[in-house]
Parts: structure tokens; sequence; C-alpha cells
């Protein structure tokens, strides 16, 4: 991925977790790997918690640097790399600081990208003063989660960015859209043969979806607290990665085309009845626990939290599809802290055959399956029968893999480092576009809904655990169970 894009990558929050963890160094991988960023590239950062640029350097070197490249830093590298980086300390909150910010760039070359890596209360604010000294021209301007709590404040925060920039300048980043697998999902259904005609309801039983995590809200209680799992992870990671599981065929892989199929699954998501919220929806807590021989506290007992917080940190459901291609079909949503291990997957269950003249063992489980891995390590397994060795016709489960870093001599591109670079390059077509965001607020604002007005508590689950009960009792009403269940 060469470019000769010239840009001022302009990084608010340059100070904050998601900076040190992620972005810059993302930054620094795509500037080691040579002619991904063009020499004339600078990076400006935005912060108050610096002086100056020796301050601000001391921090990325204590701070950043522990991040990148695991298997160690090339200093040279990384001197150079520190040779790009700018900063300019000014006062989010006063506009007639942004002064200060439009002289220290106004002379830089190249297209002008806007990182806010900041609460989203300061969204509207920092686009308002940015307009105010004319650096909404020539610009990009990247926004990330949460856009908003629910369907009206996040379409009166794209109204205020709207109104100073275009669509087509505005980058609503999701990074699991550009981790490799979900990219490598895209070229597996439609770059080959064998697996489009099977991709539909008349093969396909059921579809899983999941993302768990091993920690808790760590330092992100206040935040988190107001948040809960089913805005900060459903609404945007899991009905992403779901409506790319789903899409039909777009017509070419522009922007739009690829997103236009994308919302087409999230309005054909059939709403959710708030009567049978309960037969379709766990909400779940998790307690103290042990995870890999550690005791963990209680969510309710976490910094920031209140004791008797109703904040779900699991959540499971069970959604479908109407239209042609999904109908009938399953689609099994999980996502929770605390949980037995970090994984991401999406697992493809498709029907067993409809006769089998080699026995029984040719109906088992763990066969006919596709299995996407998208965290901690990133494959795509595809499970089948074989014949055992020896007399008889004794079946077993086998797979093929697709290991990345196995086949692949080149390394793989972190998320962050792909999505900053079509960024740079003004590629849209792995970011969100307004519509789909809308959409997938309007689907899930019921359930939001329905669960604040009946003022149930979630159920509880032991951290280390897979959630509630509950969660493997609503896919066992449909003859199936979670994928780590099945042994």
């Amino acid at each position: 991925m060469q470019t000769d894009s010239s840009f001022t990558f302009v990084l608010f929050g340059g100070t904050g977790d998601l900076s040190m963890r992620k972005i810059l160094p993302a930054l620094f991988e795509a500037h080691r790997a040579g002619g991904m960023l063009a020499d004339s590239g600078k990076i400006v950062a935005v912060a108050r918690h610096a002086t100056d640029r020796g301050e601000y350097i001391e921090w990325v070197n204590k701070h950043v640097k522990p991040h990148v490249s695991k298997n160690g830093v090339d200093e040279a590298a990384w001197a150079s790399f520190l040779e790009r980086i700018e900063f300019v300390n000014i006062d989010l909150g006063k506009a007639e600081d942004f002064v200060h910010l439009r002289d220290a760039i106004q002379d830089l070359p190249g297209i002008r990208v806007f990182y806010l890596a900041t609460g989203p209360s300061l969204f509207v604010p920092i686009c308002h003063a940015l307009a105010s000294v004319g650096l909404n021209v020539n610009s990009r301007i990247v926004l990330e989660k949460p856009l908003g709590y629910d369907l009206k404040s996040s379409n009166a925060i794209n109204d205020a960015v709207g109104e100073i920039f275009a669509e087509e300048q505005i980058y609503r980043i999701d990074h699991y859209l550009g981790k490799e697998p979900v990219q490598n999902l895209l070229a597996l259904r439609f770059g080959n043969a064998l697996f489009e005609p099977l991709w539909r309801r008349e093969w396909v039983e059921s579809i899983q979806i999941t993302i768990a995590e091993e920690l808790g809200v760590e330092a992100r209680g206040d935040f988190y607290d107001n948040t809960g799992a089913l805005r900060d992870m459903v609404q945007n990671h899991l009905l992403q990665l779901l409506s790319i599981v789903a899409m039909e065929p777009p017509h070419s892989m522009d922007s739009d085309s690829v997103r236009d199929e994308k919302l087409r699954v999230l309005r054909a998501l059939k709403p959710i009845d708030p009567r049978d919220i309960g037969k379709v929806a766990v909400r779940g807590q998790y307690h103290a626990g042990v995870i890999r021989g550690t005791a963990v506290p209680a969510y309710a007992t976490e910094p920031g939290v209140k004791p008797d917080s109703r904040t779900e940190t699991f959540v499971a459901l069970k959604v479908e599809i109407e239209n042609w291609r999904w109908a009938g079909v399953p689609f099994f949503l999980r996502t929770g802290k605390r949980l037995a291990d970090r994984v991401a997957e999406i697992v493809v269950n498709f029907r067993a055959v409809p006769h089998s003249a080699l026995g029984a063992s040719a109906l088992r489980a763990g066969a006919n399956r596709l299995v996407i891995r998208l965290q901690p390590n990133e494959t795509i397994r595809l499970y089948c029968l074989a014949k055992q060795p020896g007399e008889g016709m004794n079946l077993a489960s086998v797979h093929l893999d697709l290991a990345f870093d196995q086949f692949f001599r080149e390394g793989q591109m972190e998320a962050y480092q792909r999505l900053l670079l079509d960024v740079i390059n003004g590629r849209l077509a792995l970011f969100v576009r307004r519509d789909e965001q809308e959409a997938a607020w309007r689907w899930v604002e019921p359930i939001l809904n329905e669960w604040k007005a009946s003022n149930k508590p979630p159920k509880p689950y032991a951290s280390g655990t897979w959630g509630p009960a509950a969660s493997s009792a609503m896919l066992a009403q449909h003859g199936t169970c979670w994928l780590e269940e099945e042994n």
C-alpha cells in the first residue's frame, strides 16, 4: 500500500489512552514499513497535559514506545518517526485557542486529517472551533465511538458535524472493520465460487458472532456505567460484523457500493417486539470470580461504578434478517466483559447432509462449519468430515486452516494501521456512513427502552465464565449451543 499523499495528521487527545495504545503505534508501524507514509507527512499532537514539544516527546517515549513493534523497536526508525511529530498545547474548550493550531499547521503540506480521540461531548465544540479558523476545508475528520447515547443524541452530533464537514469528509471509525479476517471474509465470499452458492438460508443453519473480553471496565467505570454493553459493542461492532457477513455482493469495492449493501442488511433486521425481549435478549452483569487463577472484583465494586448499578456488562441476542437470502436463519450475537477468554469470532454453521449413507457419525456436530477468528490469533478454519484410518467407515472432524501469519510472509497490518492509511488516502469503504449508523440505532433503541422501562436488574454471572445461563438456554431453544459448549 504505497502512497505519495502528503498529509498533516492532527491528533486531538494526544496524551489519551487511545493515542498511546493504538493510534501512535499504528502510525509508527506505517512509518517503519517504508513507503506507506509520505516523507513530508507530519503528525501534530494536541493536548493540555504537556507544555511543549520536548515534554510531549518525552511522554511518547515513556508511554507509546512500549506498545510498538512486538519484536523490539527499530531505534533508527523510532528516531525518524519522532521527527514527524509536532505539538500544540491548546484548551479544547476555548475556541480562541484554535488560532494557535491554525498558525502551527497552515504552512504544512497536503490533506489535513483531524482525529478526534476525545470524549464525544467535545466533537461538536472542536468542529465549530476548527471552522471558526477556516480549518474545515481540504480536510477530513475522524470520529471515534460512541457517537451519541441514543438515536436522538447521535443525530444531534451528526447534524452539527454535518453543518461543518461534508459527508465525504467524515470518517466514523469502527476498528473491527479494519481487521484482516474481516477483509478476507469479503475475499472468501466474493472471490471464490465454492462459498457463494452456500451462503444462504438453504445451506446455513445458524450464525454466531462473539466478541468476548477477559478484562473488566478497568479505569473506564464512569464512562461504562452510563453506556453498557449494548451501546458500547452491539450498536457498532457487532452489527457492523453482522452486516459484513450477511450483505449481498456489491457492484464493486468502492466505498458507497459496499456501504449500500451493509445498509440494506441493517434495514432488513427484524424489529424486536418489546413483549419478546425476554426471549431473544439476555443482559448480564459480572460478579466477583477468578480468571486464570486471579481473583477479580464484581462490576458494582469497580472504581467509578454505582454500587446499585443495573448497567449490563454482557449481552446475547437472537437476531433475524427479513430478506430472501436469510429468512429463518438465526444470528446469535454475544459480547461481554470478564468472560472466560478473550476472543472475537464468527461461526457459520452449515446444515448437515439431508441423508447420511455413511452412518450417524456423518451427522455429528463439529463439522460443516466455518470459523473466522478475529482475535487473538487471526485465522479462518473450515471444519469438515474425513474417514479415520483403519477398518470401517468411521468419520472424524478435521479442519483446513488459513493461518495468515504462516501462509503470507509479509506481516499482517493491524486494524488501526489500515484504517489510518485509508483516511490519509481518502478511502471510505471501511468507515460507517451516517445512514448505517442511524439504522443501527433504530434497531437497538427499542431494546434499550424496554430494559429501562422494566427496570429489571441484569442477570448475574461469575467472572471467568461465559455469561449468564440464560444465554445458553436461548440457543438451546433452537437446538444449538455456543461453540465452546459443544465439547
